[in-house]
Order: structure tokens, then sequence, then C-alpha cells
């Protein structure tokens, strides 16, 4: 080993001998350090062949010489040395990649509910909010019990007890059963996915989950079917022009001893959702640059709407004032409805360029209906009343959206044909496929005759109370804007 040690870099390209068949070729690197390579020879088929034994010093020369001696070995049992070497190493190949796929089946066994939900989020889902309810109410409910499991370890018991606290437990059947259908479409998309799809090996849990499972034993099915009588719309249209009336007559100082009003800008979104059938979503999205009150149109742009598909409201008189007046509160925005400014109207605060939260106007509603709610106490900067109960409850709650089926309800009680109706709400019409690429025709006329009739009846029926409500001039007080 001293004599390997002592070899000068000047001998480079020179061959050493270590007997028995082994010899190695001096080398030399750029700063002088020597390292010897060796290699053995032997007869192959009548052909002198070498193979390599290392290099020293990487190479002890006691591993050099034992890479000899098997090599010797393998000629003795009738193998070609080098052949051997080969199969070693797609061997040792073999087993490295072997660890490697286990370990990544190891990793792959850790992989949580919460990176697959996220994974979902990310590339798998795209709703109009952005997916923020998704988020909200996986984060509310989901998340801390699920969350941090493993794939794999879940099961259709784990999801069912979930559930059961919301549908069961809390006494929301609906949103349990619409987390079931999140759930399967969440499982679905990673089951046609790796590394997910490695996980559910034993088929995807949420698919054996029956809807009946997570809701109470009374629980009705969710489709609601409330459609306010024109008693009960009078009795709305009475009470709003009440709140607002009593509110606005006490002096300034004393207003916070009666219950605030609905605001202005809410009240008038629910009789244009009444007399236009649109969505109260579609509503809260509009821009002013969309309404043309000279020609009584608004149009919806396809992505303001549910069925992504544009539209043409063509506004009745009714409807039309519904926007006038609305237009004295928030014409000088983009917006029809435009968010809450932040900080103080009255200290130079402007609006937010955006529209209202698309569930203010149905939280407002709801939370002036608390005898319908399951509410353990008064939620912190909420109503919590009863001022918009109709009929004094016999009929059960109501909500915005009840307003869009109240108005085509009432649309057929006129005698409007049914696909009329549908048009009006935007509905995505059924039939084959070659009708709606062929039959082009717009129904501008029928359309418009339907939501004058609709606005004629609602006149008849509220004609006291919205029409000649005062309007409220914009700016004058800070809930002037929503």
């Amino acid at each position: 080993m001293a004599e390997l040690k002592a070899i000068p870099k000047e001998w480079k390209g020179d061959t050493l001998s270590d007997g028995d068949g082994l010899s190695g070729e001096v080398r030399a690197a750029g700063d002088g350090a020597v390292s010897i390579r060796f290699k053995s020879a032997f007869k192959w088929q009548g052909k002198v062949t070498w193979h390599q034994c290392g290099t020293w010093p990487v190479v002890s020369m006691v591993d050099i010489r034992q890479r000899r001696d098997q090599a010797r070995a393998a000629l003795k049992t009738g193998l070609n040395p080098n052949d051997q070497k080969k199969a070693n190493r797609i061997e040792q190949q073999s087993r490295l990649e072997a660890t490697i796929v286990e370990a990544e089946k190891q990793k792959a066994a850790l992989l949580t509910f919460e990176e697959m939900f996220e994974a979902w989020l990310s590339t798998g889902v795209s709703r109009d909010d952005g997916n923020a309810e998704l988020r909200r109410t996986f984060n509310k409910d989901v998340l801390p019990e699920l969350g941090r499991k493993p794939i794999s370890a879940i099961t259709d018991q784990d999801l069912i007890a979930v559930l059961r606290k919301i549908g069961r437990d809390r006494g929301a059947g609906r949103t349990a059963q619409r987390m079931l259908t999140e759930l399967r479409q969440l499982y679905r998309w990673a089951g046609k996915r790796q590394p997910w799809r490695g996980q559910l090996t034993d088929g995807n849990p949420a698919e054996l989950v029956e809807p009946d499972q997570v809701v109470r034993e009374d629980y009705e099915d969710g489709v609601r079917e409330r459609v306010l009588s024109a008693e009960e719309l009078r009795e709305l249209a009475n009470i709003l022009v009440a709140m607002r009336r009593d509110h606005e007559a006490l002096p300034a100082g004393s207003r916070s001893d009666l219950p605030r009003p609905l605001k202005r800008e809410s009240e008038l979104a629910l009789w244009i959702a009444l007399s236009t059938l649109c969505r109260i979503g579609e509503i809260l999205k509009a821009r002013w640059e969309h309404v043309d009150v000279e020609t009584g149109e608004w149009f919806l742009p396809a992505q303001n709407t549910k069925t992504k598909v544009a539209m043409m409201v063509y506004l009745s008189p009714f409807a039309l004032r519904q926007f006038e007046q609305l237009k004295l509160l928030t014409g000088h925005t983009d917006w029809c409805f435009p968010a809450r400014p932040e900080g103080r109207v009255r200290d130079g605060a402007a609006c937010a360029d955006t529209h209202v939260d698309l569930k203010s106007v149905s939280k407002q509603v709801g939370d002036r209906q608390i005898m319908f709610m399951s509410r353990t106490g008064p939620l912190p900067r909420r109503r919590n009343d009863n001022a918009l109960v109709l009929a004094k409850g016999k009929n059960g709650e109501w909500t915005p959206h009840d307003l869009r089926r109240t108005g085509a309800t009432m649309m057929q009680a006129l005698g409007v044909p049914l696909d009329v109706i549908d048009r009006c709400q935007n509905h995505a019409l059924p039939g084959p496929r070659i009708r709606r690429h062929y039959l082009h025709h717009e129904y501008a006329q029928e359309k418009r005759d339907a939501w004058r009739l609709l606005g004629e009846t609602l006149s008849s029926i509220v004609a006291a109370q919205t029409p000649t409500s005062p309007p409220v001039q914009a700016n004058v007080a800070e809930d002037a804007l929503i």
C-alpha cells in the first residue's frame, strides 16, 4: 500500500502488475492526485477479455483482489465474469427501484384527506365563487374530523359519522345531503387520478353512504315548493313599508330602540326577483351598464347566470320602478348592488369595486324569521327577530328564491305558456339537442308580454306600497348603501 502511495504523477499511463493476471494503469488528475485502475485478463470463447476490478484508492486493494478472485471462480463455473457483473448491477438496480417504489407506497399511504381535498379544489372543481363556499363548509364540518386521517383509512362509517353531526345533531338535513353529494364528487375525481386512486383500493366510501343515513327520520326532501299567496305578498309589502316608515319617523338618537328595517336595496332586490323571475345571485351581480331604464331592458351576461346563457330581461313597468328607485341609491356606482364601503360614508369612504355578497339578502330575510331557525342563540351583528314572518308562520319560512317560484306560478295562472315561463327563468331548455341547434326564435315579444302580465298583477296586489314609497336619496345615511 505504501508503494502505491509513493507512485509519482509522472508515471501517468504506466502499467503496474500485481500478479495473478491483475494489472493496473496509472492515472493522474489535474491536481496531481494519483489513482490506479485495475483489471484482470481472462479468456472467453477463445478471446482475451478484460474484467474491471476497481480503481485504487477509491476501492481498496483487498476488494480489488477479491473481485479478481470472484471473476476466476465464475469462469470455473462456466460464467462470463463481465456478464455476471452486469447481472449483479441489474439486480442491484432492481432492488433499488423496488425500495423506491415501496417508499413511494408508504409515502402515499400517509396522504391525508385534507391533501386530497386541496388538490381537488386546485384542479378538480371550479365554482363561481372561487370554491369559497366549498372551503368554508369543509373547514367547518369535515376537515376537523377527517383532515389529518390517511385516505386509505377512511371508511363509509367515518363519512356517515361526520354527516350525521350535520344532518341529525344539528338538524341541517339539506346541508348534510348536499355535502354528501360534494364528497361523492371529490371521491369520483380522486378515483381517476394518482396518487389518490392508489389509496382507494377498497372503492369509493362516499358511494356506500345513502342520503337517508345522514338525516333525521322525519326529514322531508329539501326540494322547496313554497309559493307566496297574494295575501302574503300584500302583507310583505305592508311590513316593509311600515318598518321603514316607523324607523324613519323616530328621532335620530332613538332609532336604536326599534329593529332596523330591511335595507332599502334589499327590499328592491326582492321585488325585482319576484317581477323578473331572476335568481337573487344574478340580481346582486347586476351592473348599471347593463340596465337601460329608458328602454326598460336589463341584460344579463352569460358569466352572471347559473346556466351560463346570456339573457335579456324586458322590464315591466312594475320591475322598472324598482330599478328607478334603486338608481337613486346606487346609480353613482358601477354596481346596482355595490359592496359595503370600507369605512363611513360621511367620512368619504367609497364602495368597494364589486357587488354585495350574494348571500346578503337571503341572510337578512332569514335573520327576521328566527322562529324557523335552529339557532342556539343570537348571532353577533345580525338581526334576530320575526319581523318578516308571514301569515303568522302557518305556511313556514320564505326565502328570496321562493319569490322566483312565486312569480313563475303567477305567470302560469295567467295562462303564460310553460316554454315561455322557462325562457323567462332562463332555464336549461328540455328537448333534443338538434331542436336547440336549429330553432333560434328569441321569444322576445312573448317574454315581454309575460313579464308585463306579471307586473300588472303585482301592481294590483301591492299598488299602494311599492310604487309610491318615498325614495331614499343617495348618500344621506351610512346604511343607504349595502
